[in-house]
């Protein structure tokens, strides 16, 4: 770990040993980077509970509640809320990116730890932020690039559709997650190992330096720069003999 990981190693082993006093606590939002961090703190943290969420189901971008309901006779939400970016002149609008809403944001002082997800439809975001940075935000983000937005903090998102998935079928030789990696990704077997080597690859949230990992099923399986996937396992065998395995691909 650098200085970082293990300063947030300790802060987040702190939460779960304070939340036994009798009071949910939550972290900041967690990337892929500080989700392994956490993977490996969690085995530090007794009996405490927790439980993971991002805002809305599918988030990559997660915060932490710790604290055990059953205990503390209570359930307490995630301080998350989501704010809709819309453009102005839609019409007129720039094509808009996630890098662009990000830096906007950004450029308003904001910490990335206190931003979440960034779920572009149609050209409109749905930012997901820490709930004491929502009035701000809201109120500041005024243009992202050359375009003039309108922004509003909503409870109501299409949940359906924020986070689309593509069902397929692909077939591999073997039952590995490199094999899956540079099939989905249409990558030769030297550049689906470089990944590895890069620190890009992760599992449900922990970091994957095996390239020869067999995914479980259900595993959520990210690459950085490239997206990430859902790998459903196996359902059949080719008459060549290879695996006939179900993926569902963010989009």
């Amino acid at each position: 770990m650098n200085g970082d990981e293990e300063l947030l190693f300790k802060r987040l082993i702190e939460l779960a040993r304070k939340s036994d006093n009798g009071y949910y606590l939550f972290s900041d939002f967690l990337g892929l980077n500080e989700q392994s961090v956490f993977n490996e703190a969690k085995l530090h943290f007794g009996r405490g509970r927790y439980t993971i969420f991002g805002g809305a189901e599918g988030c990559e971008r997660v915060m932490v509640r710790f604290g055990n309901p059953e205990e503390l006779g209570y359930e307490e939400p995630f301080p998350i809320k989501i704010i809709l970016v819309e453009p102005r002149a839609p019409k007129f609008a720039d094509k808009l990116t996630h890098r662009d809403f990000l830096g906007a944001i950004l450029n308003l002082g904001i910490e990335r730890k206190a931003v979440g997800d960034i779920v572009i439809v149609d050209n409109c975001g749905y930012v997901f932020v820490k709930d004491d940075m929502a009035d701000y935000t809201a109120s500041s983000l005024e243009r992202i690039k050359r375009t003039d937005v309108k922004t509003s903090v909503t409870n109501s998102i299409p949940s359906e559709q924020l986070f689309k998935t593509e069902h397929r079928l692909i077939q591999l030789s073997s039952e590995r997650i490199d094999a899956a990696i540079s099939k989905i990704y249409s990558m030769s077997r030297e550049d689906s190992l470089s990944l590895f080597k890069k620190r890009l690859v992760f599992v449900s949230g922990k970091l994957c330096e095996n390239n020869s990992y067999t995914p479980k099923e259900n595993d959520v399986i990210s690459v950085r720069g490239f997206g990430r996937f859902i790998y459903r396992g196996p359902v059949s065998t080719s008459r060549k003999g290879k695996l006939n395995v179900e993926v569902e691909i963010y989009v």
